[in-house]
């Protein structure tokens, strides 16, 4: 199955990188911000490179888990996961602009592919590869204008 190699999304915040950060590092309350995130569990104390994490997702009735493990945790830069399940890595990449941080969050399939097992479940319950695309891209909107909201407010 093909997927989009890359799904990207991207929002200016009014806020310096070192308080972006504080939230986008923050991975166990991402539950509060994206809509199919509901829940990360992060194994081995203080989240670094290596380490591992339950993710808890949902769509509607559905809720599915997945394994993943922390490949780039650069403070106040980025932060980037692999998911065991189906291989894409996802992350939050900081662009520092004086008190404003463009922030960007990027889902890549390597190869415009993920595993079969992934694929099929995704054709059998989750609306197939094309609605579950555009569900994720909206999701990473509202998981940024989450964040954005946060940092503007404190």
């Amino acid at each position: 199955m093909t997927v989009t190699p890359v799904l990207e999304s991207t929002i200016v915040i009014d806020a310096p990188a070192a308080k972006v950060w504080r939230i986008v590092s923050d991975l166990k309350r991402m539950g509060e911000r994206s809509p199919q995130c509901r829940k990360v569990v992060v194994f081995g104390g203080p989240l670094r490179a290596g380490s591992r994490m339950l993710n808890v997702n949902r769509q509607g009735w559905k809720v599915w888990p997945t394994n993943s493990v922390v490949t780039v945790f650069e403070p106040n830069q980025k932060v980037a996961f692999k998911v065991a399940e189906n291989h894409t890595t996802w992350s939050y990449t900081l662009v520092p602009d004086g008190d404003r941080t463009t922030l960007v969050e990027r889902r890549e399939a390597p190869g415009g592919k993920t595993t079969a097992l992934s694929a099929g479940l995704i054709a059998a319950f989750l609306g197939g590869n094309d609605s579950f695309e555009r569900e994720l891209l909206v999701g990473m909107k509202q998981t940024l204008a989450a964040i954005k909201s946060e940092a503007e407010a404190n």
